[in-house]
């Protein structure tokens, strides 16, 4: 099984929400472990911003 790509850093609202969107990964529930979304935005669950992978 291939390994999942991060999110993306911020959601670019696309209608289809792409496949890397961090809000279709929060409603999917395949968000990484200590990650959420908060404004369109990926964050880490201490409330820093993500850095890129």
């Amino acid at each position: 099984m291939a390994k999942q790509r991060m999110p993306k850093k911020k959601c670019c609202v696309d209608k289809p929400r792409c496949g890397r969107c961090p809000l279709r990964a929060l409603a999917e529930g395949t968000l990484p472990p200590g990650y959420t979304v908060k404004k369109r935005r990926l964050v880490k669950l201490d409330g820093k911003v993500a850095k890129a992978a």
